[in-house]
Parts: structure tokens; C-alpha cells; sequence
């Protein structure tokens, strides 16, 4: 989402580097630059102004000018400032106490509600929780069956009647089920409603004081814009909302909502939304999304992804292959889905620390199908072949060409990926450094 903003406020950084040293004049025709490239992606004008206001102040003092690296220093207020202007620090869900808790998840009519319910219920089973899901959308057609297609999916139960249209009675039969049958949390996905519909904002309203003391979260469409400031703002007038949920933060939007909500509002962004899949819900980190806005990459989160993606026993088992330079085709396929499992290639590039300086395929460059066309190849082969590549002579090229629906040099090149690969892990097992993109690894 943020790729526009991050490569004009990287161009501006690499100019103000070009200087040496840095007059004021340069700091505020720079910080013009920034300004402008904030506008430009949407974000809220009075928020704009403000940063920008707030970072001049500070990088015109006299120790940064005169210091060694003023435009490092520059970088560094305006990754703060950033943080500032995001929450400085992720907020978690209000779930200590006796329970079971209430979510309550509320929204404009697409943003994304329904699928979210699911995501959040898969993110907090992952984190110890006993979640259910209640369907309490009597108005749209197929939200109950969707919201049950998902609980299947995901394995969790949904409770949903669909003879009632009574959504408090529906919400608080969920709470009655879920104290009886050990649930700790029930998320409850309402109908999407437009916010001068004052019937529907008074029922969401009134599904708010019934429940007592729920969590309630308002459901963002991201790719909305400034629009989804303005939404937020009229649900926080009806509602006692703890705090935002991003929805689509992985689309093509220029990510203004995620820059001005927090500050608009003075409600916390507690998760953000990064694809389609159900356990594509991340919680939200201001300090790792400054850095990524920045382009310094998301380590810390790209961590997280591979514990989640990779089996440690099994990962440890392939540590000690690798070592031994037992690498073969077996291992290359499962490295590869093991990747995968993080999400989209996209994304996991975006997290890497200067993978764009290091000639790696950016953000939106990546095609996927390449990776189905490595798997589709590898699984074509036999069991003796992918122990022993070195066995693939012209006629069994062509038949595993044949047999995953490509073409012989499609083969060859994966052959060839391997064979590098390989001996990279050979060289490293010999306890030898290698050279990537430059680097000295090892």
C-alpha cells in the first residue's frame, strides 16, 4: 500500500544525502517534499501539517545541522514522529478478567466485517483463546451463510438462528451458549450500515448496551481513503469504540486512513488486515509500520511469520541436513512451500532489510505462478530423482516437462536454481563464507 509514499520520501532522504552539508533552507525544501508526498497519499491535511510542523521544529535545532550526519538524523525524527502519529505502540484486546468476552464488530456495508470476524477468531485461537463466532447480520441475504462457510473453514463454531431477526437476541443467545459450552470470547459481526441510517446505527447502538462492556471495533475499509477518517468519526460519536481495524492494508490504496485514523480519532488501530487468506491478520505495530513507510524493512514481523509458518522439530531436522549438505529436490520443494506459508511473496519482500537494493523483484513485481510452476515441476519427478537430481538426463527432462504441463527449459532453469542452491549449501557447511548480492555471509 505504501509503496508510492515510501519510494518519494526515499527519493527526498537520497537528495538531502547528496547536499553534505545540510542549511536550513535544504531541511524545509525537503520537508516541502514530504509534505507534498503525504498529501498526495491521502493522508488527513491538518495531520499533515502538523507532522511536518513538528519535524521541522526539531530537525532545524543546531546539533543536528552541525552534526555528522544531519540527514540521518532527519530520517531518524521523522521515523519518531512517525510512530507518534501511528500510536506508538500496539494495543491488545481487552480480554483479562472473567469471561467470556464480547467483540463486538461493527462497520459500513463492505468493509470487509464478516471476513474479518474470521480472520480475528483464527488469530486468537492461535493465541490461547477459546473464540466463537455468532452471525448477528439478519439484513444482508448471505452474511449468516458466509459467516458459517468461514467458521467451517477455520474450524470454529458459529452461532447464528436464522428465524430470528432480533440481533440483540441473537448476540446474547451467543453469550449464553458460549458461558455454557467454555467458550472465552464471542465475536459478534453486525450488519454493515451506513452512518446516516440512524435506525441502523441506534440498533448497533443498542446491541452495544445489551452486551454491557464489549470490545468494540470499528471495521476500516483502508482502500476508502479519507473517507474511512470521516466514517470512523461518526461511528465514535454513537458508539464506545476501544479501537480500528485496517482492512485491505495490502491493496493498491495509498494508505492516507492508516497514516490519519489514529490521529483523527484517538482510537487505536489494534489489527490490519494484509490479505485474503483467514490468517492474514496482523496486529498492528506503529514502529514496524514506520520503518516499512521508510523502507527499512520489518524484521521483527517477518520473524514471527516464518515461527508460525515453519515446524520447529521439522525445521531443526532440516538444519541438520543442511548442515550435512544433504540438500536435495525433497528439501527444495518443502523450503519453498515453507516460505510460502508466510503469505505472498510480495509482502515477505517488503519486510527485508534493502532487498530492493540488493536487485531483488519489488513489491507488485513478483509473479506467484512462478513458484506453482517450480512446485508443479518437482512434483512431476520421481522419488529417485529428487533424491538424485544429477540422474536427469535429456529424456527425463522431457517427461517432467510432459508431466507438469511446461516446457524443458522451464526444467532446466529449476534444475539450475537447484544445483546453486545446493552448492551454497555445501559451501556452508564447510564452515566457508559466501557472497549474496554482494554480501559476505557466514
Amino acid at each position: 500500500m505504501f509503496e508510492t509514499l515510501t519510494e518519494k520520501l526515499q527519493r527526498v532522504f537520497k537528495r538531502m544525502s547528496g547536499s553534505g552539508k545540510l542549511r536550513p533552507k535544504d531541511v524545509r525544501d525537503g520537508l516541502k517534499e514530504v509534505r507534498l508526498a503525504l498529501l498526495e497519499a491521502d493522508v488527513n491535511y491538518q495531520v499533515v501539517k502538523d507532522f511536518v510542523q513538528e519535524v521541522q521544529q526539531e530537525a532545524l535545532g543546531e546539533e543536528i545541522l552541525s552534526g555528522l550526519n544531519p540527514t540521518q538524523q532527519i530520517v531518524d525524527i521523522v521515523h519518531r514522529k512517525l510512530v507518534v502519529l501511528l500510536g506508538q505502540e500496539a494495543v491488545p484486546l481487552q480480554l483479562t478478567g472473567a469471561g467470556p468476552h464480547t467483540i463486538l464488530l461493527a462497520g459500513l456495508q463492505g468493509s470487509g466485517k464478516t471476513t474479518t470476524a474470521g480472520k480475528l477468531a483464527v488469530r486468537l485461537r492461535q493465541d490461547g483463546h477459546r473464540p466463537l463466532l455468532c452471525a448477528a447480520d439478519v439484513y444482508r441475504p448471505a452474511a449468516r451463510e458466509q459467516l458459517r462457510q468461514i467458521g467451517e473453514q477455520a474450524g470454529i463454531e458459529v452461532i447464528s438462528d436464522d428465524d430470528s431477526t432480533d440481533p440483540v437476541k441473537i448476540a446474547g443467545d451467543a453469550v449464553k451458549h458460549a458461558t455454557a459450552s467454555g467458550y472465552d470470547v464471542v465475536i459478534v459481526d453486525t450488519a454493515g450500515r451506513l452512518q446516516i441510517d440512524q435506525e441502523m446505527m441506534d440498533e448497533v447502538s443498542a446491541m452495544e448496551a445489551a452486551l454491557g462492556n464489549p470490545e468494540t471495533l470499528l471495521v476500516i475499509d483502508a482502500m476508502t481513503g479519507q473517507e474511512a477518517v470521516n466514517v470512523a468519526k461518526e461511528f465514535g460519536d454513537r458508539l464506545h469504540l476501544d479501537g480500528l481495524i485496517l482492512t485491505k492494508l495490502d491493496g493498491d490504496a495509498r494508505g492516507g486512513a492508516a497514516l490519519s485514523a489514529r490521529a483523527v480519532t484517538g482510537k487505536p488501530i489494534k489489527f490490519v488486515g494484509v490479505g485474503e487468506r483467514l490468517d492474514a491478520l496482523d496486529v498492528f505495530h506503529p514502529d514496524r509500520l514506520a520503518q516499512r513507510i521508510l523502507g527499512m524493512g520489518d524484521v521483527l514481523t517477518l520473524v514471527e511469520k516464518a515461527r508460525q509458518a515453519v515446524d520447529e522439530e521439522r525445521a531443526l531436522e532440516m538444519q541438520k541436513r543442511l548442515l550435512s549438505a544433504q540438500f536435495d529436490m525433497n528439501d527444495f520443494v518443502e523450503q519453498l512451500r515453507s516460505v510460502r506459508k508466510m503469505g505472498p511473496m510480495d509482502q515477505i519482500l517488503k519486510m527485508i532489510p534493502g532487498a530492493d537494493k540488493l536487485g531483488v523483484m519489488g513489491p507488485g513485481e513478483f509473479d506467484e505462478t512462478e513458484l506453482d510452476r517450480v512446485e508443479a515441476i518437482i512434483s512431476s519427478m520421481t522419488q529417485l530423482e529428487r533424491s538424485d537430481p544429477s540422474i536427469l538426463n535429456g529424456s527425463r527432462r522431457r517427461r517432467i516437462a510432459a508431466g507438469s504441463g511446461t516446457s524443458v527449459q522451464d526444467v532446466n532453469i529449476v534444475v539450475k536454481q537447484y544445483n546453486q542452491l545446493a552448492k551454497m549449501m555445501k559451501t556452508m557447511a564447510k564452515g566457508r563464507p559466501i557472497n549474496v548480492g554482494g554480501l559476505r555471509l557466514g
